[in-house]
């Protein structure tokens, strides 16, 4: 197994065009999760992935796996047929400014916060060449915090190379709680992704943008930074080397996901003996064709993402 991951997936439920949902008569209904999405991504460009997580054994959590599987994952889960368990949903409605784009989570109780280290098949760490999972998921629950980093100690011990993307969500906890929580988890990674605005207001970190990686790689002896950085692009740190990456043009539909989409090309680029500046490219280049398609997932293939990177070289304005 190339990359197994490891986080909660949902639901989401999205009324037509900007549409509120408390006037919606229909909405549509899509699988939705960080680490599923990384997941789902590196598969569809040629690795063999695998997600772990925790679901109910309902309608709607057999939707979210069999969504994942169409979509070219192994989705790994331990089904729970508890009354008080359940899946995860969020109501999403796209806004042009002022109004913007609104998120409404309904995750309470989910199935997968319930989830422990030792019901999740860790076989499929040991084997794996990289686990991949985010901030998002220690900020669900205790459970959750104590499963994320007892899957990362075993990564370390059986040499998986651990992956974290900070991916901080602000509906779910503080700078101050996420800080002191993933820091605490960062002994056991091997790759950090973060948004430079996450490293400078959960992480505390000042300087420009190769200080601030720079700084992480030493401090938690890091063997790469990765630091998105919007429209500026992304940087990388490894061995005392920075790589930079520019973004490429896009034409937005649905940026949900963006940052998903870049780690899973950026992960799949490694799998296949890509170096970090091969990565980076392939991270921005599925980023950039994310942005064109709706819904949560990267829903691309090896030929799309080598295609913006052959106009990109070739000088085409695409």
């Amino acid at each position: 197994m190339d990359v197994v991951t490891f986080g909660e997936t949902m639901l989401r439920l999205s009324p037509p065009g900007h549409e509120r949902v408390e006037a919606a008569d229909r909405m549509d209904v899509r699988v939705a999760g960080a680490e599923s999405n990384v997941a789902v991504t590196a598969g569809r460009l040629g690795a063999e992935t695998a997600w772990l997580s925790k679901l109910p054994a309902s309608p709607l959590g057999r939707k979210v796996a069999a969504t994942l599987r169409a979509q070219g994952t192994t989705p790994e889960v331990t089904w729970t047929d508890r009354d008080d368990l359940r899946q995860g949903l969020y109501f999403l409605e796209q806004g042009g400014e002022p109004r913007g784009t609104t998120v409404h989570y309904d995750r309470q109780d989910a199935a997968v916060t319930t989830a422990t280290a030792d019901e999740l098949a860790p076989a499929f760490v040991e084997r794996a060449g990289y686990l991949h999972t985010s901030g998002i998921t220690p900020a669900l629950s205790e459970t959750l915090a104590a499963t994320t980093a007892d899957l990362l100690e075993l990564a370390q011990e059986t040499g998986t190379t651990a992956t974290l993307d900070v991916n901080y969500r602000r509906g779910l906890w503080s700078h101050e709680e996420a800080r002191d929580t993933l820091e605490a988890l960062f002994p056991d990674v091997d790759v950090l992704f973060v948004a430079e605005r996450d490293a400078r207001g959960v992480l505390d970190r000042t300087g420009d943008a190769d200080a601030i990686a720079r700084g992480l790689a030493d401090e938690f002896a890091f063997g790469t930074v990765v630091l998105t950085r919007g429209e500026a692009g992304a940087l990388a740190v490894r061995n005392a080397t920075t790589v930079t990456q520019p973004v490429f043009e896009t034409e937005t539909h649905d940026p949900i996901g963006t940052g998903d989409a870049f780690v899973g090309g950026y992960l799949a680029a490694r799998v296949d003996g890509g170096d970090v500046e091969d990565a980076l490219a392939w991270g921005a280049a599925t980023a950039a064709l994310k942005r064109t398609i709706p819904g949560d997932v990267a829903l691309v293939t090896r030929a799309d993402v080598e295609s913006v990177l052959a106009d990109e070289h070739s000088g085409i304005d695409r």
